[in-house]
């Protein structure tokens, strides 16, 4: 199995409903996402599929996501905005813009700081 990995960073702001601590208050992040997909095989250049690719998938989330406040975004203005619901809405996302392609979204890492990450992962 051949497994590739992009990163891209970004900055958002979010507050956790119902959290009864900091958190709770508006505050913002300088978000790191990882992607990293699988596959089996390499095409007729040695290639899985393009960094660039991958990047262009990144920013198109990071389009929507990228100088916001979250929790005015639609699903986490009913979802907190959390780092495991971030993970999972960039999964989603980016597994839907490469149906079709030979590779698996394999996993979304979103790092909230330099210490703290959640992901989301293909079971």
């Amino acid at each position: 199995m051949y497994r590739l990995g992009v990163s891209k960073s970004c900055a958002a702001a979010h507050q956790l409903r119902g959290y009864g601590g900091e958190c709770e208050a508006l505050h913002g992040h300088n978000w790191r996402v990882q992607l990293y997909v699988t596959a089996s095989k390499v095409n007729e250049i040695g290639l899985v599929i393009d960094f660039k690719e991958l990047k262009e998938s990144l920013q198109k989330i990071f389009q929507i996501l990228d100088h916001s406040n979250l929790n005015e975004l639609p699903p986490f203005m009913k979802e907190n905005p959390s780092s495991e619901n971030i993970a999972y809405y960039i999964f989603k996302g980016i597994d839907a813009q490469l149906q079709g392609k030979d590779v698996i979204v394999e996993k979304i890492r979103v790092w909230e700081s330099e210490n703290s990450y959640a992901e989301y992962f293909a079971e």
